[in-house]
């Protein structure tokens, strides 16, 4: 029993190092994703347990009733031990109970946004999210308060996508006609990834945004801004809101997707494609796409911008796109 203990005792310390100085999990930053790694490294200490248990009896009986080099003789005939077997099977339906109740703890709680949450409508569309807040505003990447619930509204416009921000530690699906809730409460500011985990089509690796946590303060001004860059034009921040850096480059915004036409190039394309003037042709690109396809490219701009985009915000898209070093 002692060389079983000591050989146990190795085994869990192995084993918790790995688990502590491995940076498994990103520091937390809201108090769900708090919760989560709590229900982990609960897991983790039972899992570590039954390693050095079972680590232990392996390596003892390894090397306590090995055969030798020239041994070809059977082993002794053992019959079953029923209370042993009682035992190693009761253990763990405990402690898989256990788990399963405190996930289920932690999931009810994950579940409650509070009396007055703020809700923002998630929509993932090929290859962008789009984040529209209560006042109607709409933009590409998601900005929330600190210390204040908020409840994601998740929907599709296309095809399946997935919501993730390792941070928050919450995973969504976003499911066209359905809309999928996800609570979170930030906990920490600072900008955090934003990654679609569902594989979605051509442009699925570059479908990816960021969530900014502020101060209360430092949100209500951004919401009063529009979320725009006053030092831009406006034309900019319909570009950013609606994920077009995504899938094409165009310098004047430092986006560099390869998904669909370099926007660099739009008087040329306008040529070629002889659709009338250049405003008129980006109009169209934007709204209609299926109207003219670009050679050497597929069909995969939604065509769902021509509802989305607001007329006077398509108007700045269109001067912003048609007039920076075209």
């Amino acid at each position: 029993m002692f060389q079983l203990v000591v050989i146990a005792v190795l085994a869990a310390i192995v084993a918790s190092l790995v688990a502590i100085f491995v940076h498994w999990l990103p520091t937390p930053a809201s108090e769900e994703a708090k919760r989560i790694h709590f229900v982990y490294w609960f897991t983790t200490v039972i899992c570590i347990a039954v390693f050095s248990a079972v680590a232990s009896v392996m390596a003892y009986s390894i090397l306590k009733f090995r055969a030798g080099p020239d041994d070809d003789s059977d082993g002794p005939p053992i019959h079953g031990h029923t209370k042993l077997e009682i035992v190693w099977t009761a253990i763990p339906a405990v402690l898989v109970t256990a788990i399963s109740i405190v996930s289920a703890i932690v999931l009810a709680q994950n579940s409650k946004a509070g009396s007055d949450p703020l809700v923002v409508k998630v929509t993932g569309v090929q290859f962008a999210w789009k984040f529209t807040y209560p006042n109607g505003k709409s933009f590409g990447s998601l900005t929330l308060p600190k210390g204040r619930h908020v409840k994601l509204d998740i929907t599709s416009n296309d095809v399946i996508h997935s919501f993730w921000s390792p941070e928050l530690s919450q995973k969504q699906d976003a499911v066209p006609g359905q809309h999928n809730m996800l609570v979170v409460t930030p906990t920490r500011t600072g900008t955090f990834p934003v990654i679609c985990t569902e594989l979605c089509g051509l442009g699925h690796a570059l479908m990816r945004s960021h969530v900014t946590v502020v101060q209360p303060t430092a949100f209500d001004a951004f919401l009063k801004r529009g979320g725009s860059n006053a030092a831009g034009p406006a034309g900019l921040a319909v570009f950013q809101q609606n994920g077009c850096g995504s899938c094409h480059t165009f310098k004047a915004a430092a986006a560099t997707g390869t998904i669909g036409p370099d926007l660099d190039d739009l008087k040329q394309q306008a040529a070629r494609a002889n659709r009338g003037p250049l405003d008129k042709f980006i109009e169209e690109s934007i709204v209609k796409p299926e109207a003219y396809v670009e050679p050497g490219f597929q069909d995969l701009m939604p065509h769902t911008f021509g509802t989305q985009i607001p007329p006077d915000q398509l108007k700045q898209l269109v001067q912003y796109l048609g007039g920076s070093g075209q």
